[in-house]
């Protein structure tokens, strides 16, 4: 884990304790998208957009705990959700836009 991040969910962390092969499996997915060219605060935006793009509430609450424990703003997490809107619709879009917004105490256990 990135020590920048902050601790992962307590089901998280359950579900990886009970199923350790695809906790080291995630692992692996995680170290083959992080090698390249793009810097961490591109990699998650651009994670960040694939979560809303891909409507997972679950993916986008961890990205924008991840994206502001990088010190990526509000602005810039609004506009990745603006950008999403032309391509998912209005509705998906609020929606998504709530799930960054709503990312409080209640995801951190």
């Amino acid at each position: 884990m990135n020590p920048k991040f902050p601790e992962p969910p307590g089901k998280y962390r359950a579900f990886i304790e009970r199923f350790p092969k695809l906790g080291e499996a995630w692992g692996c997915i995680h170290e083959a998208g992080a090698s390249g060219p793009l810097d961490e605060r591109t990699a998650r935006l651009i994670k960040l957009a694939v979560a809303i793009g891909a409507k997972s509430e679950g993916a986008v609450h961890a990205s924008a705990r991840k994206a502001k424990a990088l010190g990526i703003s509000e602005e810039e997490m609004d506009q990745v959700v603006a950008l999403a809107a032309s391509t998912i619709g209005l509705p998906s879009t609020v929606a998504a836009w709530t799930w960054i917004k709503d990312d409080g105490p209640r995801h951190k256990a």
